[in-house]
């Protein structure tokens, strides 16, 4: 357990993982065994998914300031409990795609599919628009890949565009497309702002199958008249919760606008809106619900926080980082320029460090990831933008050095850790 340098009178330095009281008019004590967040509001009516897990469309649009502190403390559930054990109703080998691309799906040591390529793969080769309700990490981008790569080996002159609401997210996708087709003459382009505009629009002049990019600069291009979306009959959103929180809404709605009115959409978020049913009603035809989202939090990460009785922020968290337990840390602050001050600050204390804001250059930012990736530096200092759908591998802590605005940000902060059954550990900094 982590301790802080001083003890206030009367209460314990360790992470409190007590209940908490806030004074005679606050809320009443709250159970820190997993419960949600208090407070916020529901957005929206809730979606009539069959199946699965509905608890995760509330929207909260709660300040910082009046996040309950008590939700940022759990326990991680270390018993042993007996889960009843999915089984697919397909196999890999069952489903009716090309050869080569089944041989790529098992180079790449996919035994059996995950619960959302159970169900979505099947129709989306039947070419049913699809709304899916699922985590990150469940395996979604692979859920779609499959089919639609197996579409345009059925037919070349297929063009398909993925919207996502990152660069990183974007890349990370791209990658994923090239893993499955060794062997495949398949080309992709990403098109994503803070990138060079001049090279992608280089490569539109190339027949691409698979277009990847962020709304802003699809549109863009679009208005440019490089990019006709008129050609290409498949649409993804991906994390289109996500995409609504940056204010992509109208970019996205001009991008479908423009597309063949019998396109073929597939509509994948965490969570569900009213905006966003506004958006399904408005453009996909008679979709399949899907829903395979989980709890908000994984079982496997022990939330905590850390109380700073006066000490210095920067102080505490070098003392943690020094700690030999965290091996791989990302450590989430607010704005550009407190990550970027942050960073440098880190950095003339020793610690090896790397950033991610909005301020960054395209190559910059990858190049930021790279090396948190490859273990070259312990810690990524970022803004909320590596918050959603980047997966990096073996990340032990999360650390909130600032306050994420809404309970969501939260979950997505934490959930970059505790992945793939492997334990993790999310602290929170409280004044």
């Amino acid at each position: 357990m982590y301790k802080t340098n001083s003890r206030p009178s009367g209460s314990n330095s360790r992470f409190a993982s007590k209940r908490k009281t806030f004074g005679k008019n606050s809320k009443p004590k709250t159970r820190l065994g997993g419960r949600k967040f208090k407070g916020g509001s529901t957005s929206g009516k809730k979606p009539r998914f069959s199946g699965g897990y509905n608890g995760g469309n509330r929207k909260f649009g709660v300040k910082a300031s009046k996040l309950d502190i008590s939700t940022f403390i759990n326990k991680a559930d270390t018993t042993k409990i007996i889960e009843e054990k999915f089984i697919p109703q397909h196999s890999f080998a069952d489903f009716p795609i090309n050869d080569i691309l089944k041989e790529n799906i098992l180079n790449k040591n996919y035994k059996e599919p995950t619960p959302i390529q159970d169900q979505v793969i099947s129709h989306v080769l039947e070419g049913k628009d699809i709304v899916g309700l699922a985590n990150t990490g469940t395996g979604k981008t692979a859920a779609f890949l499959i089919p639609l790569i197996n579409k345009v080996l059925l037919n070349n002159y297929e063009q398909i565009i993925i919207l996502t609401p990152t660069r990183e997210l974007a890349i990370q996708i791209d990658d994923e497309l090239k893993s499955f087709t060794e062997n495949i003459r398949l080309y992709s382009t990403v098109c994503v702002g803070g990138a060079p505009i001049y090279k992608q629009i280089q490569k539109l002049k190339k027949p691409n199958q698979f277009v990847i990019g962020t709304p802003g600069r699809i549109m863009d291009l679009m208005k440019r008249k490089i990019l006709k979306v008129e050609n290409f009959k498949t649409i993804v959103l991906d994390e289109a919760d996500r995409m609504l929180d940056m204010g992509f809404v109208n970019d996205m709605k001009f991008i479908m606008e423009k597309m063949p009115e019998d396109k073929h959409t597939l509509f994948f978020s965490a969570t569900m809106s009213s905006t966003i049913e506004d958006l399904i009603k408005g453009f996909l035809i008679d979709p399949i619900n899907i829903s395979v989202k989980t709890q908000d939090i994984s079982k496997n990460i022990n939330q905590d926080i850390v109380k700073m009785n006066g000490q210095n922020k920067i102080d505490v968290l070098v003392k943690l980082l020094n700690s030999p337990d965290l091996k791989k840390v990302l450590v989430f602050g607010r704005t550009k320029h407190g990550v970027e001050k942050l960073n440098k600050q880190l950095l003339q204390r020793g610690i090896k460090t790397e950033s991610i804001h909005g301020n960054k250059t395209h190559g910059q930012r990858q190049y930021s990831l790279r090396r948190f990736k490859g273990d070259e530096v312990q810690t990524l200092i970022a803004t909320d933008v590596v918050a959603r759908g980047v997966d990096i591998n073996n990340v032990s802590h999360v650390i909130n050095y600032d306050l994420p605005e809404t309970y969501d940000d939260y979950v997505h902060r934490i959930g970059r850790t505790g992945r793939a059954d492997k334990s993790g550990e999310a602290l929170t900094f409280v004044n």
